[in-house]
């Protein structure tokens, strides 16, 4: 409590837009330059994402641009905004508190703007911040010495996350839409219970496959020797009775399940580093090699496959084991395949993932009555998570997510860093860390302390 009621009479130059004494023309600014930043960011996004959903021309020529404006218009609020509430709040209250110039300012200001964007993209942006906060929070903990680090925790809650996911996966409508999809891509349709046919019907179509593969006179390359072999270990083999992978033995359904996706990574990371590979095609052509051979790729690579086979692999020897197909294996079957984040450690990917989790078991209590629903619970839950971000942006860089802190220094046009920090120490947040050689050159005209001077560099 001590550390809120701490204040300084500072006033919003001399903490906040040091670029500039006018409260007004650094609202411009900020205002401009966020808008510039949020149009090349969304534009681009929006007719990707209309090119791959194979939008029909009147999409482009009605409803693509103001989609884009309007989306452009919520990212510029959320930081013009934030300037506008970082001057109003010091007026009000007179001073800085350790909450006012971060927390307090961000919390409106991220409330009026996500009222601007759509509605179908407010749960995406929710959950998405709610997992920066937590991570922010988090690491606050860890800062103070409040939270202690368990070693590999991230894989730990990988582990406890895909259980559960796996679980609501194999129940019969625990999961639905974009979530269901995605794991019956990763693991294949095999693993859900239920099937449109029937297991006759699968053996038939193995048998017509292989009669036709017969009717075909196959030559000696080598080719077609290795395409026999293959053909030869997935019939050949133990396969119990209540596995539907029927064309497989289990072995080779394991097999197939991490080549499939080992592919699968090493070509999405593959993707993911073009940009970066082709900035440097005619000043260091040798990068170019490392887009293919880089350990990142056979990292995500592994863990994917290794993801699948042991999920599949988990799956295919209990059923052996308790001679049954059960929904409760994949609980053991998705905690044991959580392992393999061993791979590619990524707090990232298994906090946002549990907090997908917590979303759709929310959700779940709701549609059986025992969880009230509460209305513009996204709404809150952004604003609030949003002004923990910025609070952590202001005070204490260090715990922030550092691709967060780059969109914040890009949305700002780099003067978020630029901020007097070296003020805000007398919080003890060690505002200042990464800011150490930084003083801003004040006007005394408009300053009510007197300012450090800028130390000069020969």
């Amino acid at each position: 409590m001590a550390a809120l009621s701490k204040s300084i009479p500072h006033n919003c130059y001399e903490i906040g837009h040091t670029w500039h004494p006018s409260c007004g023309v650094s609202f411009v600014q900020i205002t401009r330059g966020a808008l510039e930043e949020s149009l090349k960011i969304y534009a681009p996004l929006y007719l990707i994402a209309a090119i791959l959903r194979k939008r029909k021309l009147d999409y482009y020529l009605h409803k693509l641009l103001p989609e884009i404006l309007q989306s452009a218009s919520f990212l510029t609020a959320n930081g013009a905004l934030f300037m506008a509430f970082f001057c109003i709040l010091r007026k009000i209250l007179g001073k800085f508190y350790s909450w006012s110039p971060g927390f307090g300012a961000a919390l409106p200001a991220s409330y009026v703007a996500i009222l601007i964007e759509r509605k179908s993209r407010r749960g995406l942006l929710t959950i998405y911040m709610a997992n920066l906060a937590t991570e922010t929070l988090f690491r606050m903990g860890v800062a103070r010495g409040t939270i202690t680090t368990l070693r590999n925790g991230e894989v730990l809650l990988f582990c406890i996350t895909a259980a559960m996911y796996m679980f609501f996966f194999r129940c019969k409508d625990g999961l639905k839409g974009f979530t269901f999809s995605a794991l019956r891509f990763i693991v294949g349709k095999e693993e859900i219970p239920t099937h449109s046919y029937s297991p006759e019907a699968a053996y038939a179509k193995v048998e017509q496959k292989t009669e036709k593969h017969e009717e075909k006179p196959r030559g000696t390359n080598i080719i077609a020797l290795v395409r026999k072999l293959v053909d030869s270990v997935c019939k050949h083999g133990p396969r119990h009775r209540c596995c539907k992978h029927y064309e497989d033995n289990c072995i080779s359904y394991c097999i197939k399940g991490f080549i499939r996706m080992f592919s699968v990574g090493y070509l999405i990371q593959c993707c993911l580093r073009i940009p970066s590979a082709f900035r440097h095609l005619f000043t260091q052509p040798s990068r170019l090699l490392s887009l293919f051979y880089n350990k990142e790729n056979f990292q995500l690579g592994a863990f994917l496959g290794s993801f699948v086979s042991i999920y599949k692999g988990t799956s295919c020897f209990l059923r052996w084991v308790r001679n049954l197909d059960d929904e409760l294996h994949a609980i053991i079957a998705g905690f044991l395949a959580g392992i393999s984040m061993m791979f590619y450690k990524s707090t990232t990917i298994s906090m946002y993932l549990a907090s997908k989790l917590v979303e759709t078991m929310y959700f779940k209590g709701i549609e059986a009555g025992k969880v009230p629903y509460f209305p513009h619970a996204d709404t809150i839950i952004y604003s609030i998570s949003t002004a923990i971000c910025f609070q952590a942006a202001v005070m204490e860089v260090q715990t922030l997510r550092p691709s967060y802190w780059k969109f914040l220094l890009r949305l700002t046009k780099g003067r978020f860093a630029v901020m007097n920090r070296k003020v805000l120490d007398v919080f003890g947040t060690g505002a200042s860390k990464h800011f150490r050689d930084f003083i801003p050159k004040l006007d005394p005209r408009y300053t009510t302390v007197t300012p450090e001077l800028p130390i000069e560099f020969s």
